[in-house]
């Protein structure tokens, strides 16, 4: 009964353990998340960058696992390119190892000290505030490991067990129970953790402890394996070079483990920090290795899945480069009017469709879509600050406040469709189906809206035409029209109590009159593009 006791108490412990890493990852995610997201799009063509930025990303937010999948989220969003999103994947085992030279080094005891001042800055009223909680729950982490090393000290005692957990054991049974482990807790640095603590404890020996870390590197790929399975071949790539990666380190590891294992019990002075010392020096010589060979490493993965089609054309988002002036910036905006314009119009369209539809491809796509213009709209507030810097003349800033109004206008009609979006998520999630004449309503909305995009594109590219204005205006007064024929069908459906779908619908008539407006309103601009702009179909990533 005593050890059915110290079983569940160890286990209450690492339970704790896994909360706390959890909650500190997110709320580290919480505080910087934007930033972190930024620090792995900036990944350059150099891979080494890319796995400086995924160590120093993995070091703060503890977590292997969530890097991984941000830059596999980055990638199926086609804000990074899979060869750079490898950097990253590698350099995130190197971030990693710091949970286990912190706890190698006893650092450990601090614990309490940083759980009440997490709860001090949690209750006072200023920005110190924001940090309360990753605090707390850093100093949680920690004081969990503590519980669970006190809870197991009388295991010490033990000499059956202990006897059992020294004696070496086949490694690839530790690395499987590693493996396993660790994809079932979704956290490399929980069994790392334990391995350590345990090690401490002499309840295991060092010749099993290594495996079982080992183990821990392979399982913490489950989560990116699980996160793709609605994404991009280009995602589903840096998913699988994860796992390739991670096996692979501990194959090259493999052979040396079974020649010298053995020698592992003979250590004597700390083995914890060893262990600690040998998870650093894996890593650390496993990323070096892969990245050296980044190249026929990405071409066996290409060669593996195939080229892929992205599921839809990403936009090439601007740049500052060394060498611009406020000339070339101005003409890349123009570019990207042209084709965040057209993007808009086809995310119209991919929403309108899951509208009208119940197919669960569009509506996903719709998502999907929506989420980059998301990420777009934050990229080019960046870079916008970054124009500013080459501004020179009194012009120039006039134009620069002129195009920035432009872009606003677009985010605008952006949150718009986003807002139609969330009409079929609420159909979604009421299980309501609209009938045949709401679907011909829809329909035929969504048609004069398209062909009022067109002719707004039309007018920003014709340099010449005064008549576009004419024909700007006659579609505007047409699907005025259209919006207030369709209000006044849906408030006599409504009085029928067994139309649900009408009632569900009211949203999307009020959301196309602001987006009809919106596109009026930048149709007023005056946009025009005064370099040959090549169809949006053609900018890929």
């Amino acid at each position: 009964m005593e050890y059915l006791h110290l079983i569940i108490a160890g286990l209450s412990g690492i339970i704790l353990f896994v909360f706390g890493l959890d909650n500190f990852s997110k709320e580290i995610e919480k505080i910087s998340g934007e930033q972190f997201r930024n620090a792995l799009s900036s990944a350059t063509r150099y891979p080494i960058i890319g796995v400086l930025i995924g160590a120093i990303v993995t070091m703060f937010i503890q977590s292997s696992s969530a890097t991984s999948v941000i830059s596999i989220g980055l990638v199926n969003a086609g804000v990074l390119s899979f060869k750079n999103s490898v950097g990253i994947i590698f350099g995130s085992n190197i971030g990693t190892t710091v949970t286990a030279q912190l706890v190698a080094f006893k650092l450990t005891h601090f614990a309490p000290f940083f759980i009440v001042l997490g709860f001090i800055l949690t209750i006072m009223r200023n920005r110190a505030s924001l940090f309360g909680k990753a605090v707390f729950y850093f100093g949680f982490v920690f004081f969990s490991l503590n519980l669970i090393s006190t809870t197991l000290e009388p295991l010490q005692h033990n000499p059956t067990l202990i006897a059992f957990l020294t004696e070496p054991q086949n490694p690839v049974y530790a690395i499987l129970l590693g493996c396993v482990f660790t994809a079932l807790v979704q956290s490399s640095s929980v069994t790392t953790g334990l391995a350590i603590i345990f090690t401490q404890q002499g309840m295991i020996g060092l010749e099993n402890a290594v495996p079982l870390i080992l183990g821990a590197n392979i399982g913490t790929t489950a989560t990116a394996l699980i996160a793709v399975f609605n994404m991009d071949t280009a995602a589903k790539k840096a998913a699988l070079s994860h796992f390739l990666f991670n096996v692979g380190g501990v194959v090259l590891f493999l052979p040396i483990l079974f020649m010298y294992g053995y020698k592992l019990a003979e250590f004597d002075q700390n083995p914890a920090l060893a262990l600690a010392n040998i998870h650093l020096v894996f890593n650390l010589t496993a990323s070096l290795i892969f990245t050296v060979f980044i190249g026929p490493f990405t071409r066996f993965v290409d060669y593996v899945l195939g080229d892929g089609d992205m599921d839809f054309d990403r936009i090439v988002q601007p740049q500052i480069e060394p060498e611009d002036n406020f000339d070339t910036v101005k003409q890349k905006l123009n570019t990207s009017t042209d084709y965040l314009f057209n993007f808009l119009k086809e995310n119209y369209n991919a929403v309108t469709l899951s509208i009208e539809t119940n197919y669960k491809g569009l509506y996903d796509a719709a998502e999907k879509r929506i989420a980059y213009v998301d990420f777009l709209k934050k990229q080019m507030q960046y870079f916008f600050a970054s124009a500013i810097t080459l501004i020179n003349q009194k012009a120039e800033s006039k134009e620069l406040l002129k195009l920035i109004n432009q872009f606003d206008y677009l985010f605008q009609i952006h949150d718009s469709i986003k807002d139609l979006f969330e009409t079929k998520r609420f159909l979604n999630d009421s299980y309501v189906e609209l009938n045949s004449d709401l679907l011909l309503l829809t329909r035929g909305l969504s048609i004069l809206t398209l062909e009022y995009f067109e002719e707004i594109a039309a007018e920003m590219r014709d340099k010449s035409s005064d008549n576009q204005q004419v024909v700007l205006k006659e579609k505007a007064k047409i699907m005025q029209q259209e919006i207030n024929d369709a209000n006044r069908s849906l408030l006599l459906l409504m009085l029928d109590p067994e139309r649900k779908d009408a009632a569900s619908l009211i949203n999307f008539v009020t959301y196309s009159q602001r987006l009809k407006d919106k596109l009026s309103n930048f149709a007023h601009l005056n946009v025009k593009l005064t370099h040959d702009i090549p169809d949006a179909h053609d900018a890929k990533q």
